[in-house]
Protein backbone atom coordinates (compact mmCIF):
# COMPACT_ATOMS: atom_id res chain seq x y z
CA UNK A 1 0.00 0.00 0.00
CA UNK A 2 1.87 3.53 -1.13
CA UNK A 3 2.25 6.15 1.52
CA UNK A 4 1.21 9.50 0.92
CA UNK A 5 3.10 12.53 2.34
CA UNK A 6 2.91 14.48 5.20
CA UNK A 7 0.27 17.37 5.45
CA UNK A 8 3.35 19.58 5.79
CA UNK A 9 4.07 19.03 1.56
CA UNK A 10 0.54 20.73 0.48
CA UNK A 11 2.36 23.79 0.72
CA UNK A 12 3.99 22.67 -2.21
CA UNK A 13 2.47 22.98 -5.87
CA UNK A 14 0.78 19.39 -6.95
CA UNK A 15 3.37 18.56 -9.17
CA UNK A 16 6.70 19.19 -6.62
CA UNK A 17 4.58 17.25 -3.88
CA UNK A 18 4.05 13.99 -7.08
CA UNK A 19 7.88 14.26 -7.97
CA UNK A 20 8.75 14.17 -4.49
CA UNK A 21 7.22 11.00 -3.44
CA UNK A 22 7.59 9.20 -6.84
CA UNK A 23 11.32 9.45 -5.81
CA UNK A 24 10.46 8.19 -2.34
CA UNK A 25 8.78 5.33 -3.73
CA UNK A 26 10.59 4.23 -6.72
CA UNK A 27 14.63 5.89 -5.96
CA UNK A 28 14.44 8.61 -8.92
CA UNK A 29 12.83 11.38 -9.99
CA UNK A 30 10.41 11.41 -13.09
CA UNK A 31 11.43 11.86 -16.34
CA UNK A 32 10.72 15.34 -17.47
CA UNK A 33 11.02 14.23 -21.03
CA UNK A 34 8.61 11.48 -22.82
CA UNK A 35 8.29 8.70 -20.08
CA UNK A 36 8.60 5.25 -21.04
CA UNK A 37 7.33 3.23 -18.28
CA UNK A 38 4.10 2.21 -16.91
CA UNK A 39 4.86 3.62 -13.52
CA UNK A 40 6.25 7.22 -15.54
CA UNK A 41 3.23 7.55 -17.78
CA UNK A 42 1.10 6.71 -14.73
CA UNK A 43 2.65 9.71 -12.90
CA UNK A 44 1.90 11.41 -16.10
CA UNK A 45 -1.23 10.51 -16.19
CA UNK A 46 -2.09 11.90 -12.39
CA UNK A 47 -0.04 15.33 -13.01
CA UNK A 48 -1.35 16.31 -16.42
CA UNK A 49 -4.38 14.45 -17.61
CA UNK A 50 -7.49 16.28 -16.70
CA UNK A 51 -10.04 14.43 -19.80
CA UNK A 52 -13.35 14.22 -18.14
CA UNK A 53 -13.24 10.39 -19.71
CA UNK A 54 -11.67 9.80 -15.98
CA UNK A 55 -13.90 11.71 -13.82
CA UNK A 56 -16.82 8.60 -13.62
CA UNK A 57 -13.45 6.17 -12.97
CA UNK A 58 -12.61 7.32 -8.94
CA UNK A 59 -16.80 7.50 -8.20
CA UNK A 60 -17.85 4.39 -7.41
CA UNK A 61 -21.72 4.97 -8.07
CA UNK A 62 -20.61 6.46 -11.19
CA UNK A 63 -19.04 3.19 -11.65
CA UNK A 64 -21.74 1.03 -11.72
CA UNK A 65 -23.74 3.12 -14.21
CA UNK A 66 -20.45 2.90 -16.26
CA UNK A 67 -20.36 -1.23 -15.94
CA UNK A 68 -24.07 -1.41 -16.85
CA UNK A 69 -24.25 0.80 -19.70
CA UNK A 70 -20.94 -0.62 -21.54
CA UNK A 71 -21.39 -4.40 -20.58
CA UNK A 72 -24.72 -4.94 -20.38
CA UNK A 73 -25.79 -8.80 -20.07
CA UNK A 74 -22.03 -9.70 -19.73
CA UNK A 75 -21.84 -8.96 -16.12
CA UNK A 76 -23.43 -8.51 -12.93
CA UNK A 77 -23.39 -5.29 -10.63
CA UNK A 78 -23.84 -5.77 -6.95
CA UNK A 79 -27.00 -4.32 -6.30
CA UNK A 80 -26.79 -0.90 -4.48
CA UNK A 81 -28.72 -0.90 -1.37
CA UNK A 82 -28.40 2.50 0.25
CA UNK A 83 -26.40 5.67 -0.99
CA UNK A 84 -25.55 8.63 1.39
CA UNK A 85 -24.13 10.71 4.02
CA UNK A 86 -25.29 10.12 7.10
CA UNK A 87 -25.38 6.20 8.30
CA UNK A 88 -28.29 6.36 10.82
CA UNK A 89 -30.78 6.08 8.17
CA UNK A 90 -29.70 2.63 7.69
CA UNK A 91 -31.68 2.13 11.19
CA UNK A 92 -34.41 2.39 8.23
CA UNK A 93 -33.40 0.20 5.35
CA UNK A 94 -34.26 -3.39 5.49
CA UNK A 95 -30.23 -5.05 5.02
CA UNK A 96 -29.70 -8.76 3.84
CA UNK A 97 -27.79 -10.93 5.47
CA UNK A 98 -24.49 -9.89 4.14
CA UNK A 99 -23.58 -6.44 2.83
CA UNK A 100 -20.85 -3.95 2.41
CA UNK A 101 -20.19 -0.44 3.18
CA UNK A 102 -17.81 1.62 1.26
CA UNK A 103 -17.05 5.59 0.98
CA UNK A 104 -18.20 6.58 -2.81
CA UNK A 105 -14.98 8.59 -3.51
CA UNK A 106 -12.25 7.08 -1.87
CA UNK A 107 -10.79 3.31 -1.69
CA UNK A 108 -8.94 1.57 0.89
CA UNK A 109 -11.75 1.81 3.14
CA UNK A 110 -14.51 -1.07 3.78
CA UNK A 111 -16.76 -2.46 6.65
CA UNK A 112 -18.02 -5.81 5.64
CA UNK A 113 -21.58 -6.58 8.15
CA UNK A 114 -24.32 -9.27 8.65
CA UNK A 115 -28.02 -7.75 8.87
CA UNK A 116 -29.32 -4.90 10.56
CA UNK A 117 -26.37 -2.87 11.77
CA UNK A 118 -25.34 -0.95 15.01
CA UNK A 119 -25.66 2.21 13.72
CA UNK A 120 -23.98 4.48 16.08
CA UNK A 121 -20.69 1.55 16.06
CA UNK A 122 -21.06 2.29 12.23
CA UNK A 123 -20.93 5.47 12.90
CA UNK A 124 -17.56 5.55 15.12
CA UNK A 125 -16.08 3.30 12.97
CA UNK A 126 -17.08 5.38 9.54
CA UNK A 127 -15.92 9.03 11.28
CA UNK A 128 -14.62 10.89 8.97
CA UNK A 129 -14.85 9.11 6.08
CA UNK A 130 -17.27 11.72 3.87
CA UNK A 131 -15.02 14.52 4.86
CA UNK A 132 -12.54 12.97 3.84
CA UNK A 133 -10.41 14.45 0.68
CA UNK A 134 -8.60 11.47 -0.55
CA UNK A 135 -7.83 13.00 -3.56
CA UNK A 136 -4.99 15.77 -1.56
CA UNK A 137 -3.31 12.83 -0.27
CA UNK A 138 -2.85 10.82 -3.23
CA UNK A 139 -3.28 14.09 -5.95
CA UNK A 140 -5.38 11.18 -7.84
CA UNK A 141 -7.33 13.83 -9.80
CA UNK A 142 -10.25 12.11 -11.14
CA UNK A 143 -10.88 11.30 -7.21
CA UNK A 144 -11.43 14.82 -7.07
CA UNK A 145 -14.25 14.92 -9.02
CA UNK A 146 -15.82 11.87 -6.70
CA UNK A 147 -19.24 12.63 -4.80
CA UNK A 148 -18.49 12.41 -1.53
CA UNK A 149 -20.79 9.87 0.52
CA UNK A 150 -20.79 6.14 1.57
CA UNK A 151 -22.88 3.10 -0.16
CA UNK A 152 -23.62 -0.07 1.30
CA UNK A 153 -23.86 -2.92 -1.73
CA UNK A 154 -24.67 -6.36 -2.20
CA UNK A 155 -21.66 -8.97 -0.62
CA UNK A 156 -20.24 -11.00 -3.46
CA UNK A 157 -18.84 -14.02 -2.09
CA UNK A 158 -19.26 -16.78 0.53
CA UNK A 159 -19.41 -15.84 4.45
CA UNK A 160 -16.41 -14.63 5.63
CA UNK A 161 -14.91 -15.27 2.45
CA UNK A 162 -13.81 -12.75 -1.26
CA UNK A 163 -13.40 -14.52 -4.67
CA UNK A 164 -10.37 -13.87 -6.13
CA UNK A 165 -9.74 -10.59 -7.55
CA UNK A 166 -9.48 -10.40 -11.53
CA UNK A 167 -7.49 -7.16 -12.58
CA UNK A 168 -7.52 -6.68 -16.29
CA UNK A 169 -5.30 -4.11 -17.85
CA UNK A 170 -6.81 -2.66 -20.99
CA UNK A 171 -4.72 -0.62 -23.91
CA UNK A 172 -6.72 0.81 -26.57
CA UNK A 173 -9.52 -1.62 -25.96
CA UNK A 174 -7.28 -4.90 -25.66
CA UNK A 175 -6.90 -6.59 -22.82
CA UNK A 176 -3.32 -7.71 -21.98
CA UNK A 177 -3.07 -8.95 -18.63
CA UNK A 178 -4.90 -10.36 -16.20
CA UNK A 179 -3.59 -9.97 -12.50
CA UNK A 180 -5.21 -12.95 -10.14
CA UNK A 181 -5.40 -11.06 -6.43
CA UNK A 182 -5.89 -13.53 -3.39
CA UNK A 183 -6.17 -12.34 0.31
CA UNK A 184 -6.93 -9.07 0.01
CA UNK A 185 -8.07 -8.87 3.18
CA UNK A 186 -5.06 -10.74 4.80
CA UNK A 187 -2.19 -11.86 3.09
CA UNK A 188 -2.26 -10.67 -0.50
CA UNK A 189 -0.67 -12.57 -3.49
CA UNK A 190 -1.23 -12.15 -7.13
CA UNK A 191 -0.42 -14.25 -10.23
CA UNK A 192 -0.26 -12.46 -13.64
CA UNK A 193 -1.29 -14.10 -17.18
CA UNK A 194 -1.24 -12.73 -20.57
CA UNK A 195 -4.49 -12.41 -22.14
CA UNK A 196 -4.19 -16.06 -23.69
CA UNK A 197 -3.57 -17.27 -19.89
CA UNK A 198 0.51 -17.79 -20.19
CA UNK A 199 1.55 -17.13 -16.72
CA UNK A 200 4.03 -14.50 -16.85
CA UNK A 201 7.17 -14.26 -14.48
CA UNK A 202 6.20 -11.32 -12.33
CA UNK A 203 3.93 -10.61 -9.23
CA UNK A 204 3.03 -6.74 -9.09
CA UNK A 205 5.69 -6.91 -6.18
CA UNK A 206 3.11 -9.22 -3.98
CA UNK A 207 4.20 -13.11 -2.74
CA UNK A 208 3.08 -15.16 -5.77
CA UNK A 209 -0.35 -16.82 -5.43
CA UNK A 210 -1.29 -20.42 -6.71
CA UNK A 211 -1.41 -21.44 -9.96
CA UNK A 212 -4.99 -20.66 -11.33
CA UNK A 213 -6.32 -23.00 -14.34
CA UNK A 214 -7.80 -21.29 -17.76
CA UNK A 215 -10.84 -20.26 -16.61
CA UNK A 216 -13.46 -21.69 -19.23
CA UNK A 217 -15.23 -18.04 -19.37
CA UNK A 218 -11.79 -16.58 -20.08
CA UNK A 219 -13.37 -15.17 -23.43
CA UNK A 220 -16.52 -13.68 -21.54
CA UNK A 221 -14.15 -11.88 -19.26
CA UNK A 222 -11.80 -10.52 -21.80
CA UNK A 223 -15.02 -9.49 -23.73
CA UNK A 224 -16.46 -7.64 -20.64
CA UNK A 225 -13.18 -6.02 -19.68
CA UNK A 226 -12.96 -4.97 -23.32
CA UNK A 227 -16.47 -3.42 -23.60
CA UNK A 228 -16.04 -1.46 -20.04
CA UNK A 229 -12.85 0.15 -21.17
CA UNK A 230 -13.88 1.41 -24.39
CA UNK A 231 -11.83 4.31 -25.65
CA UNK A 232 -9.67 4.29 -22.91
CA UNK A 233 -6.08 4.15 -23.59
CA UNK A 234 -5.68 2.36 -20.24
CA UNK A 235 -7.95 1.20 -17.53
CA UNK A 236 -8.05 -1.90 -15.21
CA UNK A 237 -10.87 -3.22 -14.68
CA UNK A 238 -11.63 -5.20 -11.22
CA UNK A 239 -13.99 -7.78 -11.89
CA UNK A 240 -14.95 -11.42 -9.99
CA UNK A 241 -16.45 -15.07 -10.38
CA UNK A 242 -18.62 -16.35 -8.27
CA UNK A 243 -21.29 -18.96 -8.18
CA UNK A 244 -21.09 -19.00 -12.11
CA UNK A 245 -21.45 -15.28 -12.70
CA UNK A 246 -19.20 -12.64 -13.48
CA UNK A 247 -19.68 -9.84 -11.21
CA UNK A 248 -18.41 -6.33 -11.71
CA UNK A 249 -15.84 -5.26 -9.26
CA UNK A 250 -14.40 -1.58 -9.45
CA UNK A 251 -12.13 0.80 -12.62
CA UNK A 252 -8.89 1.73 -11.54
CA UNK A 253 -7.51 4.23 -13.77
CA UNK A 254 -4.63 4.97 -11.55
CA UNK A 255 -3.50 1.25 -10.17
CA UNK A 256 -1.58 1.25 -7.23
CA UNK A 257 -1.43 5.16 -7.26
CA UNK A 258 1.49 4.82 -9.89
CA UNK A 259 3.49 4.17 -6.58
CA UNK A 260 3.89 0.64 -6.39
CA UNK A 261 7.34 -0.74 -7.05
CA UNK A 262 6.83 -3.22 -10.22
CA UNK A 263 9.45 -5.69 -11.17
CA UNK A 264 11.24 -3.61 -14.18
CA UNK A 265 10.76 -6.08 -17.08
CA UNK A 266 6.68 -5.85 -15.94
CA UNK A 267 6.86 -1.92 -15.84
CA UNK A 268 8.74 -1.75 -19.15
CA UNK A 269 6.57 -4.11 -21.16
CA UNK A 270 3.08 -2.11 -19.47
CA UNK A 271 4.89 0.84 -20.59
CA UNK A 272 5.07 -0.27 -24.21
CA UNK A 273 1.73 -1.55 -24.47
CA UNK A 274 0.59 2.33 -23.08
CA UNK A 275 0.12 4.93 -25.88
CA UNK A 276 -0.62 8.25 -23.84
CA UNK A 277 -2.93 10.78 -25.77
CA UNK A 278 -0.39 13.73 -27.10
CA UNK A 279 -1.59 16.45 -24.81
CA UNK A 280 -0.72 14.07 -21.68
CA UNK A 281 2.10 12.95 -23.14
CA UNK A 282 4.73 15.50 -24.55
CA UNK A 283 6.77 17.93 -22.15
CA UNK A 284 7.17 21.46 -21.91
CA UNK A 285 8.38 22.74 -25.18
CA UNK A 286 11.08 25.21 -23.49
CA UNK A 287 12.48 21.34 -22.29
CA UNK A 288 12.27 19.85 -25.88
CA UNK A 289 13.97 22.69 -26.93
CA UNK A 290 17.03 21.86 -25.21
CA UNK A 291 16.75 18.08 -25.40
CA UNK A 292 16.92 18.68 -29.08
CA UNK A 293 19.31 20.71 -28.63
CA UNK A 294 21.51 18.57 -26.74
CA UNK A 295 21.33 15.44 -29.36
CA UNK A 296 24.93 15.18 -31.12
Amino acid sequence: MPEFPPAWTRVLPSSLRRARVYRQHHGRLPPWGEPRTFTEKLHRRITRDRRPLLVPTCDKLAMKDHFTRRAPGLLRVPETYWAGTDVTELAGVDLPDRWVLKPNHSCRRVVVGEGRPDVADLAARTAGWVAERYWRKSEEWAYRCARPGLLVEEHVGEPGESPADLKVLVFDGVPRLVGVHTGRHGEHRARLYSAGWEPLPWTWGYPPGPDVPRPAELPELLGAAAAVATGFDMLRVDLYRHDGQLWAGELTPYPGAGLARLEPGLDGLLGEWWTLPAEVRGCPPSRRRRDVGAVT
